[in-house]
């Protein structure tokens, strides 16, 4: 039997601190009692705030789950943590109303609910400090906000692991031009158009776990075990 963490990535949650700890509930639950002999692996794949109602409660708990020592913790930068980032950079004038009209304005007021006007520099700090891209050599396994590119993957850059959604990266066909041939891709920050979370390539090697929570959609957890054939998921 491998010894391998059983892994279960989680989409897009922006500000849905409630569905996330019930989806947490029901991973913990599900890993229990599939895996009970396994280590637990979670990776959050980014955007984590704007839009929905307590992005400052979802940062905080993310924060709290990398201080346990029971389980792994992944958390990913996606796109909406590097557009409050930027709001709050050197150039912020320049950034502050993107970001607020993309659903920053929803992040300020659940930081002012705590009493805070803006997010408090422990919480910029731990944002600017996350990674953009994980991988999993053993499994050829890549986590990833938006995607990649196929050309110059595992080097495509920030930019690109936080915005992509280009056709190449879409069409796994297209992918075995360089070192991502062999590789599954696990990502989020495109909306699935049924909820629902989206596997492309045959055999599968992309995973879209984005299916829309704060648009009234589901949160999706994706279960990679070590020795399954396919991938289950878990929804909130």
């Amino acid at each position: 039997m491998s010894h391998q963490p059983v892994t279960y990535a989680i989409g897009d949650i922006h500000g849905e601190r409630t569905r996330l700890e019930d989806l947490h509930a029901k991973i913990f639950d599900h890993h229990r009692e599939t895996f009970p002999q396994r280590e637990l692996k979670l990776v959050h794949l980014g955007d984590y705030i704007d839009r929905g109602p307590d992005s400052a409660g979802v940062i905080a708990l993310l924060m709290e789950l990398e201080e346990r020592t029971d389980i792994e913790v992944v958390n990913l930068r996606g796109n909406h943590e590097q557009m409050m980032l930027d709001a709050y950079g050197e150039e912020a004038r320049d950034f502050r109303m993107h970001w607020l009209t993309n659903g920053g304005d929803a992040t300020l007021e659940s930081y002012i609910r705590r009493g805070d006007e803006d997010p408090p520099p422990s919480h910029l700090r731990w944002v600017r400090d996350l990674p953009t891209l994980h991988l999993d050599n053993d499994r050829k396994i890549a986590f990833v906000h938006a995607g990649v590119d196929p050309k110059t993957f595992p080097h495509s850059g920030e930019q690109i692991h936080m915005w992509t959604r280009s056709n190449r990266f879409f069409d796994p066909g297209r992918w075995d031009v360089g070192e991502l041939k062999g590789w599954q891709v696990v990502h989020g920050h495109t909306p699935t158009k049924d909820s629902r979370p989206l596997v492309a390539g045959s055999p599968p090697r992309r995973f879209n776990l984005d299916t829309g929570a704060v648009y009234g959609g589901l949160l999706t957890a994706g279960i990679f075990a070590p020795e399954a054939e396919t991938v289950d998921f878990i929804y909130s």
